[in-house]
């Protein structure tokens, strides 16, 4: 029956769905870049070069490290996390298309959730009720965005079509990933809670702390990070498909490490977590020769060393947990290993596969500078390096000339994210690809 209203070609619906979700994803990482700048890396500088001032790794209020731990975590990692998990899944997971305006309401309640529990662990105003507050935004951001996800996986596999193929292994430790994405937040509100109920301040207690980091780092970060280069390491880096079993066994070896760990057993955690480690490394074939060429295209001709050097840091910070669980004394070993973990693995990934993905996802745009991708990259390096080398000496002996260099290792960091985050904005800014005129890259 004719009803006189004017359908929409197939094509066009399609280009107005892809940027409509280029613009979702690039609001996520917009916001993730800011909490990378301002409350993450800038308040770990002041943090650092305050405790290095008066050589004492406890002498800062507990609630200001927490503060810039959740930032980079939940604000800067968690946003792109959520942002390129609405992006990905919907196009490579093959969904049902899900409601835009889904996305939104998870954007706005996860930054809101986000930028209230960083301001109550730094000016601790009415905290007491604030802190719960904000904890329960970031859960409700984070459950729309995965019961949006698991309904229309749902919907695809019942709505009379033939059965979805067995999931790949890339989709499975994304979905545990996100699964642990979720325990940590829901640890976090119950930490929140009892915090504000029983505690003199907004500052998790140290055995809840450490069990929340290690859920966090591990369970859902570096989940996350095996799951995505699962799916684009192959393509990009030229390498062999990766080796199914060996992920899953990866994965099942975390999981036992991650479960002594919340059981106190925390050198029988670390053992493990070395162990899963390598059988991440072999399974991914990191450190074998690539079977096509790398693509290389846009970006800066390093990108295959740094993405294989994280793996390196990978195994630092797994190796440094082993040391910390029987040799910390004042925080130093423990410092080192997390460093090595969230800036040597962590941003070391982020920086590389970032600034190799995030270009296109946004709008297909093309990086605006190969040199300072290779400098964010390299002055990444450099900081952590610097960092993980001093922090020992110097919460664990006292050493003057380590205290000194732990501030320098700061602010190389800091130069790091400028340039990671300037070479970003600036291509954001940029018209797409299609419109630039041709000429030569930087």
């Amino acid at each position: 029956m004719q009803t006189g209203i004017p359908v929409e070609p197939a094509a066009q619906q399609a280009i107005s769905r892809e940027k409509a979700l280029q613009k979702l994803v690039t609001a996520f990482i917009g916001t993730g870049l800011l909490f990378l700048v301002l409350p993450g890396t800038f308040l770990g500088v002041w943090n650092l070069i305050a405790i290095s001032d008066r050589h004492a790794a406890h002498s800062l209020v507990a609630s200001w490290i927490q503060a810039h731990g959740q930032a980079q975590i939940f604000g800067w990692i968690g946003a792109f996390v959520i942002g390129i998990g609405f992006y990905s899944l919907s196009k490579m997971g093959r969904l049902m298309p899900f409601a835009i305006s889904r996305g939104w309401q998870s954007w706005g309640l996860w930054t809101a959730g986000v930028s209230v529990r960083w301001a109550t662990g730094v000016y601790g105003w009415q905290w007491r009720i604030m802190l719960p507050f904000s904890v329960a935004l970031e859960l409700a951001g984070f459950l729309i965005f995965f019961l949006t996800v698991r309904q229309h996986k749902s919907q695809h596999a019942g709505d009379g079509s033939p059965k979805p193929r067995r999931l790949e292994v890339w989709m499975r430790l994304v979905i545990a990933s996100t699964f642990a994405f979720l325990l940590s937040l829901l640890l976090n509100v119950g930490a929140a809670i009892y915090v504000s109920m029983h505690e003199t301040t907004p500052a998790m207690p140290p055995a809840i702390d450490e069990r929340f980091l290690l859920l966090a780092g591990w369970g859902f970060l570096v989940v996350s990070v095996w799951g995505f280069n699962a799916r684009w390491l192959p393509i990009f880096l030229g390498l062999p498909h990766p080796n199914e079993r060996g992920l899953l066994a990866a994965l099942a070896t975390l999981t036992a490490g991650l479960i002594a760990g919340m059981a106190g057993a925390f050198t029988l955690c670390a053992l493990f977590l070395v162990a899963a480690s390598l059988l991440a490394i072999w399974a991914l074939h990191i450190f074998q020769h690539s079977v096509q060429p790398p693509k290389l295209q846009g970006i800066h001709p390093s990108f295959p060393y740094f993405v294989r050097g994280a793996y390196v840091w990978l195994l630092v910070a797994a190796i440094l947990g082993v040391c910390a669980s029987m040799l910390d004394t004042n925080g130093g070993i423990v410092g080192a290993s997390r460093h090595a973990l969230t800036v040597g693995f962590l941003a070391t990934m982020v920086f590389s596969i970032g600034q190799r993905i995030l270009p296109a996802f946004c709008g297909m745009h093309v990086l605006f500078s190969k040199r300072l991708m290779f400098g964010s990259l390299f002055m990444l390096t450099i900081g952590c390096l610097l960092r993980v080398a001093s922090e020992i000496p110097a919460y664990e002996h006292n050493v003057a000339i380590a205290w000194r260099i732990l501030p320098v290792s700061a602010a190389v960091e800091l130069a790091a994210v400028l340039l990671f985050v300037t070479n970003l904005v600036v291509t954001l800014l940029r018209p797409p690809a299609h419109l630039l005129a041709p000429k030569a890259t930087q």
